[in-house]
């Protein structure tokens, strides 16, 4: 009997002469999930070809930084070259007549003059000059059509970005409307795939942090959008992180995301002690000191601060008695 009391004697004799009292409240401290997040762009556009042909020209590979209404590759259709020849050939030969038609009409107007011919075969000369007019000019809008779809033989890009795809080659023969390159824009944020029975707890505007692996470990984020739409029983996220590498799209990120809250009792770690494989925690009674053994949990960041959550073995209200730095 003796013995035990002179140990508990030499451990309340152990304890520092400047120790002080914390009164144990719970506290609600954050629950984290650790997921990972792709790195994607903003926007995701298509350039594609307007007309159908042979890539003659392709200035583009992947991964180039390209400028909206930059052109990065031309398409050609022989077909076009063709037609345009024949309106050609079509002018001169509706000009040539025009040129006739013109000289019969002054030389009839002279005549009518003169009373040689009659009004209604000056009027006939007259109408035939300006039919000509008009297919002339029909011609040259139908030449200006085809011009205009030699010119849609440039493919732009639709905006400021990195090529993140180029699905065909020089020379490839293409439809109107295939994709030519695949352009990303707007920047880049990182996109999440959650598990669905933690959709419930995301809030928009919500605060995410990087986690060890991602080279911004620590940095925090901003849930941008969460997804109405739940596929394959998980839910998508955006999340918008402030210098974000943007330099491989689809590269995955480590993340460590809030998903709930719970209450948890707090100590600090220096006021545990252990000795033959228990942890012991000193708690001021109203019978003086004592120890109690504990069940500690992790670490805990709370305030700035670390702290060790006790899983059992304390309760609110508890007097802890901790050293004083």
């Amino acid at each position: 009997m003796l013995r035990p009391i002179l140990m508990l004697l030499a451990a309340l004799a152990a304890l520092p002469a400047t120790a002080e009292t914390l009164v144990l409240e719970p506290v609600e401290i954050t629950e984290w999930k650790a997921v990972y997040g792709e790195v994607e762009t903003r926007d995701r556009v298509p350039a594609r070809a307007r007309i159908g042909g042979t890539v003659v020209e392709l200035t583009v590979t992947e991964g180039d930084r390209v400028e909206a209404g930059q052109q990065i590759a031309r398409v050609e259709d022989d077909k076009l070259a063709f037609q345009l020849r024949a309106l050609d050939a079509q002018l001169t030969s509706l000009e040539n007549q025009l040129d006739t038609a013109q000289t019969d009409l002054d030389r009839g107007a002279a005549l009518r003059e003169r009373g040689v011919i009659t009004q209604q075969r000056l009027d006939q000369l007259r109408t035939q000059v300006e039919v000509l007019q008009g297919q002339i000019e029909s011609t040259r809008a139908e030449r200006r059509v085809i011009e205009q779809q030699v010119t849609e033989g440039a493919v732009l890009s639709p905006d400021n970005g990195v090529v993140l795809s180029v699905p065909i080659s020089l020379g490839s023969v293409i439809n109107p409307g295939e994709t030519v390159a695949e352009i990303g824009g707007g920047g880049v944020f990182l996109r999440l795939s959650i598990p669905e029975r933690h959709a419930t707890t995301l809030q928009q505007g919500g605060e995410i942090t990087l986690g060890a692996g991602s080279g911004m470990e620590g940095t925090t984020g901003r849930l941008a959008k969460v997804y109405p739409q739940i596929e394959g029983g998980r839910v998508l996220a955006d999340v918008e992180v402030a210098g974000l590498d943007g330099r491989f799209v689809g590269r995955r990120v480590p993340v460590r995301l809030p998903v709930g809250a719970r209450s948890a009792l707090l100590v600090p770690d220096s006021a545990l002690t252990r000795r033959a494989g228990l942890d012991f925690v000193t708690v001021r009674t109203p019978q003086g000191m004592m120890e109690r053994s504990v069940v500690p949990g992790e670490l805990v960041r709370h305030d700035g601060q670390e702290w060790r959550e006790i899983l059992s073995g304390l309760f609110a209200g508890d007097r802890v008695v901790t050293e004083n730095d």
